[in-house]
């Protein structure tokens, strides 16, 4: 069982960035594979970006160029560093899990967050 904690969420301006946080616990984090995904009201949840046990990224294509995903397995967490914000990215950001590599659908992540708020103001 794995345990998954975001943090950071919050209102941001326009062009401003946010720094997210997902705190694992329960299982060998570096065993985990990590996504972020968010869902906006009326819509699917989708995969913003994603990294592998081995480091290996994924980025929407929305999130490339803005978004930047990291690890710290000393630290079980993971970051989704976000930049150059759009009032499109505001959602409901949700921490993923899987076991080694990434996917790219809600359905194969095993673990799930509560989920954190993004608000972008125009």
């Amino acid at each position: 069982q794995v345990q998954l904690v975001e943090s950071g969420g919050g209102l941001v301006q326009a062009g401003g960035s946010l720094r997210l946080s997902c705190a694992a616990s329960g299982r060998t984090f570096s065993s985990l594979a990590m996504g972020w995904f968010r869902q906006a009201p009326g819509k699917e949840r989708e995969l913003v970006s994603a990294i592998s046990s081995f480091g290996t990224r994924y980025y929407a294509d929305a999130a490339k160029g803005r978004f930047s995903i990291s690890r710290d397995n000393a630290k079980n967490t993971v970051y989704l560093q976000m930049n150059s914000l759009k009032p499109e990215d505001t959602a409901v950001y949700y921490c993923a899990a899987r076991i080694v590599s990434y996917a790219y659908t809600p359905s194969d992540y095993v673990y799930w967050g509560q989920g954190t708020q993004v608000t972008v103001s125009s």
